[in-house]
């Protein structure tokens, strides 16, 4: 156990394409809801001493001070190491030199900036606001109060957008100096704005010529292209949610949260009424050494230098390829074996999910 993740699940405003746990935010709802979460937190955490803390949502940075106060003082129930990386998303708008400032005196050490695109028709499209000179403004400020890991996400594959509309987005992304951006394609989920109002998605090719370009353009800027949307200059690869893809066992609090404890993966309810009632799980599976091994898969050959044969064979006493049909895939070169990792051919990253369907 070495990772915590908390959600916050408050937003002032809902972004169009938008499916994860949120509520607007309310003070009342705040206050009960930090309640429920320090009851949660008492009533589940072991007392393991954790390598990172993410705290995410929802959009954490809506809380005002009063509010991070007392989130913070729940915080402190929970045993991290002096260096751990503590991640904290923010939404532009909310960033003041006030927060930072708090952050900072607080030990936050990385900061996950939801900018998405400057471009005007893209940010009208998510229902998002990003400025360029106010974003490159409000990094200098965060630099020079102290936190000097920064990612900014970026969303691409936006209906209308072009490959010249993305280029000119990720050349801006590239003047702010992001230690870490993470990209993320559309993705046209259930429930959401976008799938109410039935929009479709990009041709494939075309977000295809839209992937291929980032990879490409961030490398050549010197970012480790390290997992398969997540890239970062030397050191600053996400140490959080690398334990994710590592497969490894982490808390997740709050409404929403997802975690995987003792061989058991959760979800906790979206319910907040039943969140706020102390019941705090919806839906636990217990997972046999099958589904482990599987998961395995599908996490780790999301990490560009893929599965250590040796790490997989420590945690299940046999060789992977005696489980799955991996030597078929390194002839066709679906994946590739090179220094005991195997992991996914490069020119085939886009289409690691028909390969995992060959796997599993």
């Amino acid at each position: 156990m070495k990772s915590i993740y908390i959600h916050i699940p408050f937003c002032k405003t809902i972004c169009s394409y938008c499916d994860f746990c949120k509520h607007f935010y309310s003070y009342s709802n705040t206050d009960a809801y930090l309640k429920a979460l320090e009851e949660e937190i008492n009533d589940r955490y072991n007392g393991e001493i954790l390598d990172t803390l993410y705290i995410g949502g929802g959009t954490p940075s809506v809380l005002n001070i009063e509010e991070l106060t007392k989130l913070f003082k729940i915080i402190n129930i929970i045993n991290i190491k002096e260096d751990a990386e503590r991640t904290f998303e923010c939404n532009v708008n909310d960033i003041t030199e006030e927060l930072i400032t708090f952050l900072y005196k607080n030990k936050i050490n990385r900061l996950s900036i939801g900018v998405q695109s400057f471009n005007k028709m893209k940010l009208k499209f998510m229902e998002r606001y990003a400025d360029f000179d106010d974003v490159s403004n409000k990094i200098s400020m965060i630099r020079k109060i102290g936190i000097n890991n920064i990612n900014l996400d970026l969303m691409y594959g936006i209906p209308g957008e072009t490959l010249k509309d993305l280029k000119t987005d990720l050349n801006l992304f590239l003047k702010l100096k992001p230690d870490h951006i993470s990209t993320y394609s559309l993705i046209l989920e259930d429930y959401t704005k976008l799938s109410i109002k039935n929009i479709k998605p990009i041709d494939e090719d075309l977000e295809l010529s839209m992937y291929n370009y980032i990879r490409n353009k961030l490398k050549s800027k010197k970012y480790i292209h390290y997992e398969i949307s997540n890239f970062s200059k030397k050191g600053y690869e996400s140490k959080h949610n690398l334990n994710y893809w590592n497969n490894l066992e982490y808390y997740g609090f709050g409404l929403g949260a997802h975690g995987y404890i003792d061989g058991i993966r959760y979800e906790n309810t979206k319910n907040l009424n039943n969140y706020l009632e102390g019941k705090y799980v919806d839906k636990e599976e217990i997972l046999g050494i099958r589904e482990k091994q599987e998961n395995e898969l599908m996490l780790g050959f999301r990490k560009i230098e893929g599965i250590s044969l040796e790490e997989f064979y420590n945690k299940y006493e046999v060789n992977m390829q005696e489980v799955f049909p991996i030597k078929p895939l390194i002839k066709n070169k679906d994946l590739i074996f090179k220094d005991g990792y195997v992991f996914i051919n490069p020119d085939k990253l886009y289409i690691m999910n028909e390969i995992l369907l060959k796997l599993i």
